[in-house]
């Protein structure tokens, strides 16, 4: 259990300390999404040479997101009452030793195992990340903290094609990826260890108002119970839900997509899912600024995590027009915005989530992630069976997927209800020799 020290008792931090944290969470999740997006992008090796379907490549998915679920509950939990200092590097450990032994897989069922042990320890990104963002930077600045965090999986999804390009050259060589990005997560546990010091991100109970919250107002709440019947809690299901089953329907299946029923040659695809997810990228972090630039000219924040929301959410239909546009150049600019969108809906999302409660910030992340991947995890084996059974009718899986964001923006509208500006946190009087920390 983590020793809880007083605020005044902490280092002294300023601004540059808490925005290197960023990026190591950035990192953390760039490597979380290389070990997670290997096998999509050698995926046509990886079918012909273990001999499978669509159906049963969807079934691999299934057991990963299953896994991802169920690990989210224990990783959530764990993280309220675990020091995220140890716990975080434990998972990244973890994670990637499940995607390395990946590179050793000879038939399905030992491709399953691996990657139900990959889902189970990369579930703990989320918790671990969302505590450290929500302990080190203020309200107005989660959104860009949890952009930049975000940012990662696309910088991630960037570099692993290019990866897989210099690496996989002819039969057998597409376990080789496996075997290096697996590697790459020790080399991150030395950097967080040494930037993040073991009291950095433990939560006082002079930081933690009466009911739960940050700051004493009735944001947050002390009761998790009190959490799940909150209507906003129910805003965050059917949001979160909504935008990962259009993230995760392109994550797992742009690359077949574009190979199987448009045509394009592995190398294209490569190529164009590192523009793909660098779209994305500029799509997280454009959330964030954006956020932030319309609450330091006075808009309500809940109202600019809205706006942002909106955006993308329009931005992600416009998979009814890739849908019905013929190969050429237009299907890969419309299919740049579509990224930009899915992905920039995530950070107001993460800053939703944090306005509910401090206490249980780890179970609130983890329970929402559990029910939100046993959704998607249910999507990929369906839609491999449309495909097998339709001769790989790509168009209207394609068309549909982008249109949940809009029914997860009305349910925020409908369902939550600003509590009104924030009161001061409060923290000891801060002295310029103690200095308390993530304050600037």
């Amino acid at each position: 259990m983590s020793i809880v020290m007083p605020d005044s008792h902490r280092p002294a931090r300023g601004p540059l300390w808490k925005w290197t944290v960023c990026g190591l969470l950035l990192l953390a999740t760039m490597i979380n999404y290389m070990d997670r997006l290997t096998i999509n992008q050698t995926a046509s090796r990886v079918k012909e040479e273990l001999r499978l379907n669509d159906e049963q490549y969807g079934s691999i998915e299934f057991a990963f997101g299953v896994a991802f679920a169920l690990g989210a509950l224990v990783v959530g939990w764990s993280a309220d009452r675990w020091n995220v200092r140890w716990l975080y590097p434990a998972s990244v450990l973890a994670w990637s030793a499940a995607g390395f032994v990946t590179g050793f897989a000879r038939d399905l069922l030992s491709l399953m195992a691996c990657r139900f042990a990959l889902g189970a320890f990369e579930s703990g990104n989320w918790p671990c990340a969302l505590r450290t963002t929500q302990r080190i930077l203020r309200p107005d600045e989660r959104t860009l903290g949890n952009s930049i965090l975000q940012s990662g999986a696309a910088l991630g999804a960037i570099i692993t094609p290019l990866v897989v390009l210099a690496l996989v050259r002819g039969p057998g060589t597409w376990r080789l990826p496996f075997f290096v990005i697996g590697a790459a997560g020790t080399v991150w546990v030395l950097g967080w260890l040494f930037t993040v010091g073991g009291d950095d991100l433990t939560i006082s109970d002079d930081r933690i108002g009466h009911d739960g919250s940050p700051d004493g107002t009735s944001a947050g709440h002390d009761s998790l119970s009190a959490v799940f019947r909150d209507a906003r809690f129910w805003a965050l299901v059917v949001l979160g839900i909504t935008i990962n089953l259009t993230w995760h329907f392109f994550r797992v299946w742009l690359p077949l997509y574009l190979r199987e029923s448009r045509g394009y040659t592995d190398t294209t695809v490569n190529w164009f899912t590192s523009a793909y997810y660098l779209s994305t990228d500029a799509g997280s972090l454009a959330a964030g600024f954006t956020a932030l630039w319309l609450a330091r000219r006075g808009m309500p924040v809940h109202r600019t995590r809205v706006v942002v929301l909106l955006g993308g959410a329009l931005l992600a239909t416009l998979s009814l027009a890739v849908a019905a546009l013929p190969t050429g150049p237009w299907l890969l600019v419309l299919l740049l915005a579509l990224g930009f969108g899915a992905l920039a809906l995530f950070p107001p999302y993460y800053s939703l989530s944090q306005e509910l409660t401090v206490r249980h910030q780890g179970k609130l992340t983890g329970t929402l992630s559990c029910i939100i991947w046993l959704s998607a995890a249910v999507m990929h084996p369906l839609v491999g069976r449309w495909l097998d059974a339709t001769g790989k009718d790509y168009a209207k899986a394609v068309a549909l997927a982008g249109l949940p964001p809009l029914v997860g923006v009305v349910a925020v509208v409908l369902l939550w209800r600003p509590t009104g500006p924030p009161a001061p946190e409060r923290l000891p009087p801060v002295r310029p020799e103690t200095r308390p920390t993530g304050v600037s």
